[in-house]
């Protein structure tokens, strides 16, 4: 009997993964190997969950028991993979080895830690259990500090707010999305966000937190003094790859592979938030599920390049709609600007005036489907 296929991580990816390949081939033996207790979830849906008054199990949608009965796979929950082996093909949980035919790696990444006193003190939101703790320290709290105003910062304060919590976003940036979005669409946001109750504490950071009897005193490196109930950091996300690098795995940004999503070692794959595909390491659900239904294919028999086509970002501020498809790094460019806040259209042009990217606003994101069609796929 031949090895099984072992997949290392329980989120979208690793799920997403699974469930292609048993739209394929329902037979081969596959083992997933989680960290966390294996239930199936959203993640996307964890920057919603306040609003939208639900818990950690009413953001479930099946337990590690069905999700194996379901798929016809074997989940082991709560362990680690501790080395891989890649001249054996095999796989250490501490004492216990396992073989594979083939390995994925889809482990996902782990919040940034940052070198302030206190910061022990700050929770974050990266898997379901995380949203669990979060929710349970908030539960009956009113104030909550968010570190951060990328994507999930901004999120979770418009989420936070929406609740009816007092929110203060405290971020180094000038507005908020400054990544994924122009100036204009950035501050356009500000009042949407202010509307809700959050205070936004820009262009400052976080030097200390301290623990009180009551909540935690957050000093900002202006000498300003929050006094909040809960602090939650989103100052983002960095690749798990220690376990690949020990193995001997090529590692840049994240586990890179190439467009087969295979690895420097030919049966060992990567993808989702750890893999870096040709360059590209893109945090977002629909790379994600390019990905898992191109290497379900390559699995099963069929070698498959993912492809990535234009993959807009929807930003989950309902008080005010944006969607955005950046440029790609290092691009020649300029924006043009249509409108005014809080309905703004960005273009991004580059010498002859072909379209590399956008961001929309309010109304403006009507305009996505038609400019989708005008911009170039990332990968083709």
């Amino acid at each position: 009997m031949s090895a099984p296929l072992i997949v290392i991580g329980s989120g979208l990816a690793g799920y997403n993964l699974i469930k292609e390949i048993r739209k394929q081939d329902d037979s081969r033996q596959i083992i997933l190997i989680t960290q966390d207790d294996g239930r199936q979830y959203s993640k996307p849906m964890l920057s919603t969950g306040f609003s939208k008054q639900k818990d950690a199990d009413g953001l479930a949608m099946a337990d590690a028991a069905t999700m194996a009965e379901q798929l016809k796979l074997e989940i082991r929950t709560q362990q680690t993979v501790t080395a891989i082996n890649p001249e054996q093909k095999t796989i250490a949980l501490g004492a216990e080895t396992l073989e594979y035919s083939d390995l994925v790696l889809a482990m996902g990444a782990s919040p940034i830690q940052i070198p302030i006193d206190g910061f022990e003190h700050a929770l974050h939101v990266n898997d379901l259990q995380d949203y669990d703790r979060f929710y349970q320290q908030v539960k009956g709290k009113k104030k909550v500090l968010v570190m951060g105003a990328g994507l999930v910062g901004t999120e979770y304060a418009h989420d936070l707010g929406s609740a009816g919590f007092h929110v203060d976003l405290v971020a180094p940036d000038a507005q908020p999305l400054s990544r994924l979005v122009p100036e204009p669409c950035g501050q356009a946001l500000i009042p949407a966000l202010e509307t809700l109750g959050v205070n936004l504490h820009l262009q400052q950071s976080v030097v200390k937190i301290n623990a009180q009897d009551q909540g935690f005193m957050v000093t900002l490196d202006n000498g300003q003094t929050l006094e909040v109930d809960v602090v939650l950091s989103a100052v983002g996300l960095k690749a798990n790859t220690d376990i690949a690098q020990a193995a001997g795995l090529h590692v840049g940004k994240a586990i890179q592979v190439n467009r087969l999503l295979q690895t420097s070692e030919p049966h060992i794959y990567a993808l989702g938030d750890c893999a870096e595909v040709e360059g590209h390491h893109l945090l977002y659900v629909l790379p994600l599920m390019n990905s898992a239904r191109a290497l379900a294919k390559t699995l099963c028999g069929d070698a498959t390049e993912v492809k990535y086509p234009v993959m807009p970002i929807m930003v989950k501020t309902p008080s005010l709609p944006v969607v955005t498809c950046p440029p790609a790094e290092n691009v020649q460019g300029s924006w043009v600007f249509e409108g005014q806040s809080p309905n703004i259209q960005a273009l991004f042009r580059d010498s002859e005036e072909n379209l590399l990217g956008y961001a929309l606003t309010g109304d403006c994101v009507a305009e996505k489907i038609k400019l989708n069609k005008e911009l170039p796929a990332l990968l083709a």
